[in-house]
C-alpha cells in the first residue's frame, strides 16, 4: 500500500505534487519523495516520515520544472530504510530515470538473482529497482517505450508504475489492474494519481482509469496509449474499497463511500442484532458502513468512538508492538453515548485482531452493556501476495479461529462478517464495465497464477 502522483505540463509541478501526496497521506506514513524535471535534468528530494515533515524545509521555487512524480510509502518491518524511499532515481551518461511504484513484484527475487549474476549492482532492497535494471539490460542507457514494455513483460505481480525522464512520463498498470491508478487533467496539464481524491485537492478533473495492461506515454505531444500485454479481467483490490482508500475517491467508477455504505446495508441484512440500542463505527474507514448498517436497521448512528487525528493508522504499522501502542493512543470511547446500551460496533475488517479487541474493551470500560461486532468485509483467511503487509496465514486471526473463538478472543458478545457475495453486490454495480475485484484474501482464489513463481512465493511466505 503506497501512493503515487504525477503531473506533466505545469509550471508549478512540484507544488501540485506536494498537495497531491498530502491528499493521499493515508496510504503510507513511512516515507515520501518527489522528482522534478525541467526538461534537462531530474531533481530529487526524499526522506523518511510524513509528507509535511519531508517537505517542510523545501523551497519549491528551487524545484523549478514542468513535470514531477511523487510517492508516499508504507514500509514493511524489514525495509524501513532511507534508500528504499521512492521515487528511485537512476542516472547515466545518456539521461536519468525516476521510478515510483505501488504493488509487489512476485518474481523480483528471481530476477534480481539473475541480474546480479550478470553483473548488476543493486542499491536498494526494493523490488522497484528490478524494473530499472531490466530496462537498462533491454536498451542500454536510454529509457524508451520498447525498453519499458520488454521489462514489464518479465514481471509477475501487481504493480502500478510512474516513470519520469527528462522528456517523457510513462505510466503502466499490471494486466489485472490490481492496484488503482487514474488519469486526470489540470488545465493543459496531465495528472496521474493512485486515488482521485488527489485530483479534487489540486483542482484537476478525472479523465479515466488507466486500463489493465496499458502503458501511457505522456509528453509535450500529448498522451499515447499502448497495450503491453493481453488484458485480463479487472481485479482491483477489494481492500481498497474496504479500508485503504479515502471515502471521496472513485475507484473503477465506484465511489468508495457509497460502496462502504452499501457494505453496511448488506451486513445489516445478513447479520442484524436483536434489541440493539445504537450503532457506532470505528473511525474513519468504518463510518460509511456504520451509517448504512444503522439506516437499514432503523437504529441511531452515534459517534461512540473518537479518533486522535495525530496518530498513524494501526493496521499498516510494521510491528505488532507498534500496532498495540497505536490503538491505545488513537481511539477513545464516548461514555455518554454507549453507557448502559447494547452497542453494534462496525469495523471494516479484522486482520490480526489487535484493534478490534482494544476497542471492545474501551467500550465496555465506558459502560456498554453489550458490544456486538459486525465486520463490513468477509473473513480475511489468506495472505496477500500483491503488496499488502499480511503475508502469512499465521498472523491472520480468521485463518486460525472460528467466529465463536474470535468472539472470545476480542471479548465481544458476538461477531459476524459480511459474506463474499454481499461484498461483491456492494462493490460491483455494473458488470458491463469490468468492475471485478481481487478478493483473494477472502477466498484464496488468486488472480495471478504463474505456477513456478507462485510456488516460489508460497515457499517463502506461506505458513500453514
Amino acid at each position: 500500500m503506497n501512493g503515487m502522483f504525477g503531473i506533466w505540463g505545469h509550471p508549478k509541478a512540484a507544488e501540485i505534487t506536494y498537495y497531491g501526496l498530502h491528499a493521499m497521506q493515508h496510504r503510507g506514513q513511512d516515507g515520501a519523495g518527489m522528482v522534478v524535471s525541467n526538461g534537462e535534468r531530474l531533481k530529487l528530494h526524499k526522506d523518511v516520515g510524513l509528507v509535511n515533515d519531508v517537505f517542510k524545509r523545501v523551497n519549491f521555487p528551487d524545484f523549478e520544472g514542468h513535470a514531477a512524480i511523487g510517492h508516499i510509502r508504507n514500509a514493511t518491518q524489514d525495509d524501513g530504510v532511507f534508500e528504499n524511499v521512492q521515487p528511485l532515481v537512476f542516472r547515466s551518461l545518456k539521461g536519468s530515470t525516476a521510478i515510483a511504484h505501488n504493488g509487489k513484484i512476485m518474481n523480483a527475487e528471481k530476477i534480481r538473482s539473475s541480474l546480479e549474476s550478470g553483473g548488476s549492482i543493486f542499491q536498494t532492497t526494493s523490488d522497484t529497482e528490478v524494473l530499472a535494471h531490466l530496462m537498462k539490460k533491454n536498451n542500454g542507457d536510454t529509457t524508451t517505450e520498447e525498453a519499458i514494455i520488454a521489462a514489464l513483460g518479465e514481471l509477475v505481480g501487481a504493480y502500478a508504475f510512474i516513470i519520469l525522464t527528462e522528456d517523457k512520463m510513462f505510466v503502466a498498470l499490471d494486466p489485472h489492474g490490481i492496484r488503482p491508478l487514474s488519469l486526470g487533467r489540470l488545465g493543459d496539464a496531465y495528472v496521474v494519481a493512485s486515488e482521485t481524491c488527489a485530483f479534487n485537492i489540486v483542482g484537476a478533473t478525472f479523465e479515466r482509469e488507466i486500463l489493465p495492461g496499458e502503458m501511457l506515454t505522456i509528453s509535450d505531444e500529448g498522451v499515447k496509449s499502448t497495450r503491453f500485454s493481453l488484458r485480463e479481467p479487472r481485479k482491483l483490490c477489494a481492500m481498497e474499497y474496504v479500508y485503504f482508500s479515502r471515502p471521496d475517491s472513485d475507484l473503477n467508477l465506484v465511489n468508495v463511500h457509497s460502496a462502504r455504505k452499501r457494505m453496511g446495508i448488506e451486513l445489516a441484512k445478513e447479520h442484524p442484532v436483536p434489541n440493539a440500542d445504537v450503532v457506532t463505527g470505528v473511525p474513519d474507514s468504518s463510518i460509511s458502513a456504520a451509517i448504512g448498517y444503522a439506516e437499514q436497521c432503523g437504529l441511531p448512528y452515534e459517534m461512540g468512538v473518537l479518533k486522535n487525528r495525530y496518530i498513524n493508522r494501526t493496521f499498516i504499522q510494521p510491528s505488532q508492538e507498534l500496532r498495540e501502542q497505536g490503538v491505545k493512543m488513537k481511539l477513545s470511547p464516548v461514555k455518554g453515548v454507549v453507557e448502559g446500551k447494547s452497542v453494534v460496533m462496525i469495523d471494516d475488517s479484522i486482520v490480526r485482531g489487535t484493534t478490534v479487541r482494544r476497542i471492545v474493551r474501551l467500550l465496555k470500560e465506558a459502560g456498554a452493556k453489550e458490544v456486538h461486532v459486525r465486520i463490513s468485509s468477509p473473513r480475511i483467511e489468506n495472505p496477500c501476495y500483491y503488496g499488502i503487509d499480511m503475508s502469512t496465514r499465521k498472523e491472520l486471526i480468521a485463518a486460525n479461529y472460528s467466529n465463536d473463538e474470535i468472539k472470545n478472543i476480542i471479548e465481544a458478545d458476538s461477531v459476524e462478517f459480511l459474506s463474499i457475495e454481499g461484498t461483491e453486490r456492494a462493490i460491483v454495480k455494473d458488470k458491463t464495465i469490468n468492475q471485478g475485484v481481487c478478493a483473494a484474501c477472502f477466498t484464496g482464489n488468486y488472480p495471478i497464477i504463474e505456477n513456478d513463481h507462485r510456488k516460489e512465493f508460497y515457499r517463502k511466505y506461506r505458513v500453514d
